[in-house]
């Protein structure tokens, strides 16, 4: 009953401690481990072994061995798990040993398998994950996006830009990296359940010190929502920064991913029109997405300036998007928005994000 193996077997990241002599719980805690592409350590008490209790990113302990797990080291992530509905003693139990919370199968199941992932891959707090949304087409969205992402990344952050847009042509494309291997949106398209973040991040092509999802140039593959959710809250786990590319219609696989947004940001160009079809956007957009902002970019049409243009769309304003001659035929050459580290545009990301992350409590101001 008692598992000392100190090698994760291959493919498999280490997985939580359990303490059960019960033969069937110990079959289902073993299933949703795999599931969730665990390894676990299993012992019938607490083991003797120092740092095995203290050390392991979960502990889970069956109803059997409640009594036994009584003087264990007290820790936070202990969780009490067994099968039996009508229990009137679990929560003294649980008391007893310190557990988090208690858990009855099956109807926990999918809730303790994220769980048991989420420690095995050694989870923290999410990322800061920012959407960028054009207010009208050829708005510069897609420039601001990759900006923010190239940025970040030049910072020394963890970085991930992910291109929303299916008809946008693909982000890889922008950053001069649509030869370099690794995995685009076709991939991922039937993607349901969790998504192993750390697979994620490793199976996407690295461009410029990031990580970037984007479309291949084959025939359009519709992505269901279930995958959009699946995807993005995979490459949130990882931490860091993810930036995420965003068409301006509103789907159900676009509603999935505004609802994982911390901030969003809409590039509004200073005429009228502009302001009309931002405004439409705005009002879509608004309704999953509680925080967005309005990024203006000049010139501007006579008696227009950022602050009338934020104040006619009604948001709050992030700031003047700045131009940056030649950013084209940098582009052309292979060098992406945001890669003069002096430049005006990579000053404005850069300002943008010191001023993110300026909150230690994981809120953004921005």
């Amino acid at each position: 009953m008692t598992s000392d193996r100190s090698q994760v077997a291959e493919g498999r990241r280490a997985g939580p401690l359990i303490v059960t002599e019960d033969v069937e719980l110990l079959d289902d805690l073993l299933r949703l481990c795999a599931a969730a592409g665990a390894e676990p350590e299993v012992h019938h008490m607490v083991p003797e072994r120092k740092g095995s209790w203290e050390d392991a990113p979960l502990v889970l302990v069956g109803d059997d061995a409640a009594a036994r797990c009584r003087g264990a080291v007290r820790r936070r992530g202990v969780m009490l798990v067994g099968r039996d509905q009508d229990d009137p003693d679990v929560w003294r139990r649980a008391v007893e040993i310190g557990a988090d919370c208690v858990l009855r199968l099956p109807d926990a199941e999918s809730w303790l398998v994220d769980r048991i992932a989420d420690a095995a891959e050694g989870v923290g707090r999410a990322a800061l994950t920012v959407g960028v949304i054009g207010g009208r087409g050829g708005a510069g969205a897609s420039t601001l996006a990759c900006a923010l992402a190239v940025t970040a990344a030049r910072a020394g952050r963890r970085s991930m830009l992910v291109d929303g847009d299916p008809l946008g042509g693909g982000l890889d494309v922008l950053l001069g990296g649509e030869q370099v291997e690794g995995r685009r949106w076709p991939d991922f398209a039937a993607s349901k359940g969790r998504v192993a973040s750390a697979a994620l991040e490793e199976s996407l092509p690295k461009l410029h010190e990031l990580r970037v999802l984007s479309w291949d140039r084959s025939d359009a593959v519709v992505i269901q929502p279930e995958a959009m959710r699946s995807v993005l809250a995979a490459a949130r786990r990882r931490g860091g920064v993810v930036v995420v590319d965003l068409p301006r219609r509103v789907d159900e696989a676009v509603a999935e991913a505004l609802a994982q947004l911390d901030l969003g940001l809409i590039v509004v160009p200073g005429e009228l029109r502009a302001v009309a079809a931002a405004g439409r956007v705005a009002s879509r957009v608004g309704m999953v997405l509680k925080d967005l902002r309005a990024v203006v970019r000049g010139p501007y049409a006579a008696g227009l300036d950022e602050q009338w243009i934020a104040d006619a769309l009604r948001l709050p304003l992030a700031g003047e998007l700045p131009t940056e001659p030649g950013l084209g035929d940098a582009q052309d050459g292979g060098s992406p928005p945001g890669s003069r580290a002096r430049g005006p545009l990579a000053a404005f990301c850069t300002a943008f994000w010191e001023r993110a992350f300026v909150a230690g409590d994981g809120s953004v101001r921005a």
